[in-house]
């Protein structure tokens, strides 16, 4: 996918503000929970790609 250091980083830090953004605007119904998911989801994948050593 990314290989290099820099977009990979990039990518991670607008997935954990897309996150946290999704999280924050949640309201609380069903579709709330909903958002939550996604928005944990997107955090979790931004952590993941920041870990994740080059291939």
């Amino acid at each position: 996918m990314l290989k290099s250091r820099t977009p990979r980083r990039l990518a991670s830090a607008v997935l954990l503000v897309m996150g946290g953004v999704v999280i924050f605007l949640a309201p609380e119904m069903w579709m709330g929970v909903l958002l939550l998911l996604i928005g944990v989801a997107l955090e979790v994948a931004g952590i993941a790609l920041e870990r994740r050593p080059p291939r």
